[in-house]
């Protein structure tokens, strides 16, 4: 390991392309960059890249140096994820992350525990890529659909987030309720911009309810609640929008089927530590009304 900042060096120029590129990531002057790449080089006795004007291309010698690198700051990274936090306590940062439809429910829960707990720095983020937690980048994850099965995870079951149909005062004013399903034919719905979405109710919906039918898409649930409060169409809500809106009309009652279950993971060697622990305990009390 006593030449690892060469090693690193020219596995960030291998892998931007460019001295500036890997010194911005380094956070060291370019100078510094050309001097590492210099003494790998001279050490190794072989060249690593080809210089030209555009940057810097790896030789096969390079390529090969590249792959070994990523593998160890891939390790490297994964190890300080999973380390970090540990012996903390109940402070320092946590991290959580969930699928933005439960911003309106969990924003208040981490607040509570801020609040209890006021050395805890939060960090709450959602996205449509899945947040590593071996990598260490989040602490708690809260995740839907089928059970996770990422290994090294502790997976437990939280909650099942039911949906409703619903339509808002403006469009039954205009249009009025379907009589039945059968009349959802004449009706304007708010269906997923994801056409492949997993989501029980957006399969539902795709089966019962004709295309020409589906006159607005969102790529989010939060905006379906904001089409179908504007008067867009009927759309699914969760339940706890269609509680918190007391306006809007159920079309036809909630199925069982349309219910998506919600899981709480934890990486194993995080599981444990305080803060963890304490989170999960204050999530759990603060959502034990939260199924249907």
């Amino acid at each position: 390991m006593d030449h690892w900042d060469e090693v690193r060096t020219a596995y960030q120029v291998a892998r931007l392309g460019t001295v500036s590129g890997a010194a911005d990531v380094l956070g060291v002057h370019h100078a510094t960059v050309i001097r590492h790449i210099d003494a790998i080089e001279e050490r190794l006795g072989v060249k690593l890249f080809q210089r030209h004007a555009r940057g810097y291309t790896p030789t096969e010698a390079g390529r090969d140096l590249l792959q070994v690198a990523a593998a160890t700051d891939d390790q490297f990274t994964q190890l300080a994820g999973r380390i970090k936090g540990q012996g903390e306590g109940v402070k320092g940062d946590l991290v959580v992350t969930s699928i933005e439809a439960m911003s309106p429910m969990l924003t208040p829960v981490l607040t509570s525990f801020r609040e209890a707990w006021p050395e805890i720095r939060i960090h709450y983020v959602t996205g449509d890529r899945l947040f590593r937690l071996e990598y260490g980048e989040a602490h708690v994850a809260i995740r839907a659909g089928k059970a996770p099965d990422q290994p090294d995870n502790v997976v437990q079951k939280f909650v099942t987030q039911s949906a409703h149909l619903v339509a808002a005062p403006c469009y039954v004013e205009k249009h009025g309720l379907p009589k039945d399903e059968a009349d959802f034919c004449n009706h304007q719905f708010i269906g997923p911009e994801d056409r492949a979405s997993r989501a029980p109710f957006n399969q539902w919906l795709a089966e019962v309810v004709p295309d020409r039918c589906i006159g607005f898409r969102t790529s989010k649930n939060r905006l379906a609640l904001d089409a179908v409060r504007a008067g867009a169409g009927i759309g699914f809500v969760t339940r706890w929008d269609y509680e918190n809106n007391p306006d809007l009309i159920e079309v036809i009652p909630s199925r069982e089927d349309w219910g998506a279950p919600l899981w709480l993971v934890t990486h194993v060697d995080l599981h444990r530590t305080s803060k963890v622990q304490a989170f999960l305990t204050h999530l759990k009390e603060a959502a034990a009304g939260w199924s249907t």
